[in-house]
């Protein structure tokens, strides 16, 4: 199982890697649109990550104005690399943001915001499948955190790729996605 994840990470990363600044920049956009879409925005507390550029992640600045145009309460997350939990801060515009030693920007303090009070969450990942199972970078700061979360938060991935043709196995601590936004379509697994 274990050396499978192992092999898309990988893969996934060589694929992100492959996309030029430009390409980034108007999937990521297309993304950030396409969230529009989606059945979430009579929510009010939304959890975004804040793109690794060195990793070549989405760019969610663009979803990060949509909520922002909404007036959507939007949180972020510092990471603690010791204890593998992540703390949650409302994002304002007196909000201290620095890029860690990961290369992950975050907020430095703030307003804590307690994951039980979390209506949306959008989630890095490298991979996932059909039925909403994910890859992530392997140290399970979302699943950790999620797993804190209401039952009924909505769980979004999103990546510049179609979902992988073979199911992408589990461990009990694994939190399955609701939706995955990508450029050409959204996915729903809503088990309901």
């Amino acid at each position: 199982m274990f050396t499978v994840k192992n092999k898309l990470r990988q893969q996934y990363k060589a694929k992100r890697k492959a996309l030029n600044p430009l390409q980034i920049e108007e999937l990521s956009l297309t993304i950030a649109n396409n969230c529009l879409t989606l059945p979430i925005w009579k929510k009010s507390n939304y959890h975004l990550f804040l793109s690794i550029q060195n990793q070549y992640e989405i760019d969610t600045s663009f979803l990060l104005n949509i909520l922002q145009g909404k007036d959507k309460n939007v949180i972020v997350a510092k990471s603690n690399f010791k204890t593998l939990e992540m703390e949650h801060f409302l994002l304002t515009d007196n909000t201290p943001i620095k890029i860690n030693t990961y290369g992950i920007p975050e907020p430095q303090s703030g307003i804590s915001i307690p994951p039980s009070s979390i209506d949306v969450v959008f989630i890095p990942l490298l991979a996932y499948d059909s039925f909403g199972n994910r890859v992530g970078y392997g140290k399970g700061f979302y699943d950790r955190f999620l797993e804190k979360c209401p039952k009924d938060c909505i769980k979004i991935g999103l990546s510049f790729f179609p979902p992988e043709k073979t199911t992408i196995t589990t461990n009990e601590n694994d939190i399955p996605l609701d939706f995955c936004v990508t450029p050409e379509k959204n996915y729903s697994f809503n088990k309901k």
